[in-house]
């Protein structure tokens, strides 16, 4: 599962990063990488990416515990 984990997290990444760069400067890096944003690839992008923010919060806990690491306790 933990490769599971990572994709995730990879998806999050370019999911940020893309909206940063549409908030910063009105671009976005997966419409021009993958033919506009009303194309199947982006579209698939945008999808994936939405999913693996499902993903991490509905599994937010059990990561942790695959990880092996504990919440921080203030």
């Amino acid at each position: 599962m933990k490769a599971i984990d990572v994709i995730a997290a990879v998806l999050l990444v370019v999911g940020g990063l893309n909206w940063g760069l549409w908030g910063a400067f009105e671009f976005d890096l997966v419409a021009t990488l993958f033919g506009g944003n009303t194309a199947v690839l982006s579209k698939i992008v945008y999808c994936l990416v939405g999913v693996a923010a499902i993903y991490q919060a509905a599994g937010f806990k059990a990561i942790q515990a695959r990880w092996g690491v504990s919440p921080a306790v203030a």
